[in-house]
């Protein structure tokens, strides 16, 4: 049996700190026509979405400088961040549980990174520079004008997707409005949103450019995760090592199907090799199934040398999808679900905040009303104009008027005003006499707010 080649370092740097280039050949195959027709729709949901909108509102806004974010059009305000903190969490918790079950079939099928890499940059680079061994001679020989005009033409195009990325990803943070009016209108208008334009097209392009599997290997954490998160239940792409092994040409009178050809290594756009097991770099990209089954299929062997599977199922034979972790990660996930759900539906479409305004005191009329001044600020989360109205809670002693202004708040804005309430001096029995407001909309009581009410006392 061939020894297996245990690594200490990363396939893509060399012994002495340098960088290892990634010359991947084309992939081809059953599982890559699939991974191709996967991405074309999420690339196309990438870029319709921010041109969909429900109400005239975004389906997907995160303003994080504003404090804007929509949600399949609902828009949440600061206050509601709880509620978008335990959106955030269910998703990664989602992911975790995905992980546990099927391994890192995210980042090889839906991840952006890889879609963009493999997609449209690398795509890019096949089409002008040819396959792998025509890549790397092109890069090692010295220049021509055949080599300059195919990487004058390659960055070219690298430039522009990559400033179509910017531009679609600026929409999710400001608006499609927003990113028309930054690229139609004089640099002079939007200098931030251009320079943040001009940085962010320079930081994509140098990602996909040059520092490419890297972002996996070295910057994203979730390759290291999967250490702790995937179990021997778990599906990710195996090597048959019972069946493969040994290879061929060693040193045995047995031969198993591995017929040695090192076309899942020159296939594989982080350079591992999965006859090894499972690696940090290995993004579950299926390249290896489609080579190694072309392979087999040529050499007249069963394919799925290299195949989705369970290290038990390789094992013994015996495929679960069922484990305790993945039962327990789901009943964390649906207990997630049911509170954001709850969150949801029991979500305020206004926000009110009534508080005595700071500094002032008690004024005393000939009446005998005693009177407190109040700062209110009301937030409309709706996408429609409301007019609540606010009361006095089991008070019939009591009145309230409004300074300057009625109730009446547009469409996802604030109101801010203040309020007189007027109070019998029979009704209070101490210096702080605690009373209730009741805020309503179209006869509903949404919100009732404790506060406490200054005079001279008995």
């Amino acid at each position: 049996m061939n020894s297996i080649n245990y690594r200490d370092k990363i396939s893509t740097v060399s012994e002495d700190g340098d960088r290892n280039l990634v010359y991947p050949k084309k992939p081809k195959g059953n599982l890559y026509t699939k991974r191709n027709i996967v991405s074309s729709i999420l690339l196309f949901l990438l870029f319709a979405i921010p041109f969909v909108a429900i109400d005239d509102k975004p389906l997907f806004l995160f303003n994080i400088l504003e404090r804007k974010f929509y949600l399949f059009g609902v828009g949440f305000w600061p206050q509601d961040f709880h509620i978008f903190l335990f959106i955030m969490i269910t998703f990664i918790v989602f992911i975790v549980v995905f992980t546990v079950i099927f391994g890192r079939v995210w980042c090889g099928w839906a991840c952006p990174q890889t879609i963009f890499m493999e997609m449209l940059f690398r795509k890019v680079e096949y089409l002008i520079e040819g396959d792998a061994n025509k890549q790397r001679k092109l890069n090692t020989q010295h220049l021509t004008f055949t080599k300059l005009w195919k990487k004058s033409l390659k960055h070219s195009i690298f430039i522009i997707f990559s400033w179509l990325i910017t531009n679609i990803l600026l929409a999710y943070i400001i608006g499609i409005d927003d990113l028309f009016n930054i690229i139609s209108e004089p640099i002079s208008k939007h200098m931030s949103g251009f320079v943040a334009m001009i940085l962010s097209t320079g930081l994509i392009y140098w990602i996909y450019a040059w520092f490419r599997e890297q972002v996996c290997t070295l910057v994203c954490p979730y390759g290291r995760l999967q250490g702790v998160l995937i179990d021997r239940n778990t599906i990710i792409v195996h090597y048959d090592h019972l069946r493969g092994e040994p290879r061929k040409g060693s040193k045995t009178d047995i031969e198993g199907d591995c017929i040695n050809c090192f076309q899942c290594v020159d296939v594989c756009p982080t350079r591992i090799d999965i006859r090894n097991g499972t690696q940090l770099e290995c993004i579950n990209c299926t390249a290896c199934i489609d080579v190694c089954n072309n392979v087999m299929e040529k050499v007249n062997k069963p394919k799925g040398l290299i195949r989705y599977a369970s290290y038990d199922g390789i094992k013994d034979g015996i495929q679960k999808i069922i484990s305790a972790r993945s039962i327990g990660y789901s009943i964390v996930l649906f207990a997630l679900l049911g509170l954001v759900s709850f969150l949801l539906t029991t979500r305020n479409p206004i926000e009110v905040t009534l508080l005595r305004t700071p500094g002032t005191t008690f004024q005393i009329s000939e009446s005998d009303e005693v009177s407190n001044l109040y700062n209110l600020l009301i937030i409309n989360k709706t996408t429609h104009q409301i007019e609540p109205t606010i009361s006095l809670n089991n008070n019939n002693n009591g009145r309230i008027k409004l300074v300057g202004q009625s109730l009446v708040i547009p469409a996802e804005k604030l109101l801010q005003t203040a309020l007189f309430v007027y109070l019998n001096s029979d009704s209070l029995y101490s210096i702080a006499t605690p009373i209730e407001f009741d805020v309503s909309l179209d006869g509903q009581v949404l919100q009732t707010i404790q506060s406490s009410f200054i005079g001279p006392g008995k």
